[in-house]
């Protein structure tokens, strides 16, 4: 599994918006990993910030 599947489907199982750190936690995955898919899921629009620095999926 890539590293953006792995981001989104932490995000879609957490069921509430989560920071950088928190992705790091449920993923297991390293945290320059986790913003690279962060940024890439951003401007896919593939997930939004309903407030600073936390990220859920549209």
């Amino acid at each position: 599994m890539e590293a953006t599947e792995q981001v989104l489907d932490a995000m879609k199982k957490a069921g509430e918006p989560l920071n950088a750190g928190k992705v790091v936690e449920l993923t297991g995955l390293e945290r320059k990993e986790v913003d690279k898919a962060m940024t890439k899921l951003k401007k896919e629009s593939q997930i939004v910030s309903p407030k600073r620095c936390y990220w859920e999926p549209k």
